[in-house]
């Protein structure tokens, strides 16, 4: 079944006048600031996140300019989170191209963060809507607590599934609950509603973010990042979190640690990786995508009265869960 599709149906114009918002705003005459800009803009992506938007203001209303610009102002904030994210984990690529830092240098990436950070700002000004405008800042206050925390955690002894869930919704689930969110607020939504949307929203997020972790379980070309990468940054997720958890091996422990203190090397990530699995880590972490799962069909059931934009939405769930990359 193509999900895409399911998912883009009620929303197709609308989705291509995001796109090209979205593009204008990514374009700059300056040559070093121009170059850098249209290089981030072939990355393109799935548009996970606007069409959530798109979709939300849909179900509550219709897609307006607000929507639109919200839409853009949210994208433009993640996109210039990612850039600086990769100066801060000195990544080399981002979706499979070279990222800004890689291919120009860590004072260009962080610039062309902020330019693109100031553009976000420029375009969540022309909704209009005080509430969207606190949404946004507010989300943008979360994500850079939410790496800290990360950060933090690397050092943090304790192996804990609490903290795991904590930092997930200070980001990646912070960025789903702000779409769901900002789409009813821009369609006039109540507190309420923009409550419960809000709520899918992070439930999606932490389904999305559970199953890129259980990638890093699994070497694959189109994932596009190796075997026990997550390790290799400090990062203990669900799977090996309960397996460590569940059956407390000394030897394992010490593994664990080793990852936290950054000197693992890749034959103990293997094993660590091997561990995991054996031990029921990923198991149970797709049951805890299950019990998300049903959580957004009820959210679906309760709340979307139109047919089209609810099978989008259970395409939309079935999309995160079942993606392979």
């Amino acid at each position: 079944m193509d999900y895409q599709e399911l998912i883009k149906r009620p929303i197709e114009q609308d989705l291509l006048d995001f796109i090209e918002l979205f593009n204008q705003s990514l374009t700059h005459d300056d040559g070093l600031l121009g170059q850098a800009l249209q290089h981030i803009r072939q990355r393109g992506g799935k548009r996970m996140r606007p069409m959530l938007i798109l979709l939300m203001a849909k179900n509550y209303g219709r897609v307006s300019m607000v929507a639109q610009h919200a839409a853009v102002g949210l994208e433009l904030l993640h996109t210039a989170s990612l850039v600086h994210d990769d100066v801060v984990d000195e990544s080399e690529e981002r979706r499979g191209q070279a990222s800004v830092n890689a291919t120009y240098n860590n004072k260009v990436a962080v610039l062309v963060g902020d330019y693109i950070l100031s553009t976000a700002l420029l375009h969540v000004s022309k909704t209009g809507n005080q509430r969207i405008v606190e949404y946004l800042a507010e989300l943008g206050r979360t994500l850079a607590a939410g790496e800290i925390l990360q950060l933090s955690n690397i050092q943090n002894q304790e192996i804990s599934e609490s903290v795991y869930y904590q930092i997930i919704k200070n980001k990646t689930a912070a960025l789903f609950e702000a779409c769901a969110a900002i789409g009813a607020l821009s369609s006039g939504a109540t507190e309420e509603q923009v409550a419960k949307a809000g709520q899918f929203g992070q439930d999606l997020g932490v389904m999305f973010q559970i199953r890129d972790d259980i990638f890093d379980y699994y070497d694959s070309k189109e994932i596009g990042k190796p075997t026990g990468n997550d390790m290799t940054e400090g990062k203990l997720t669900l799977p090996v979190i309960y397996a460590l958890n569940s059956h407390p091996i000394d030897s394992m422990m010490t593994l664990a640690r080793k990852v936290k203190s950054g000197t693992i090397n890749a034959d103990e990530i293997a094993v660590l990786v091997e561990f995991t699995k054996e031990h029921g880590g990923i198991d149970y972490a797709e049951r805890r995508m299950q019990d998300f799962r049903l959580k957004c069909q009820q959210y679906i059931d309760e709340n979307v009265e139109n047919d089209e934009i609810r099978k989008a939405l259970t395409a939309y769930v079935d999309f995160v869960i079942e993606r392979t990359k």
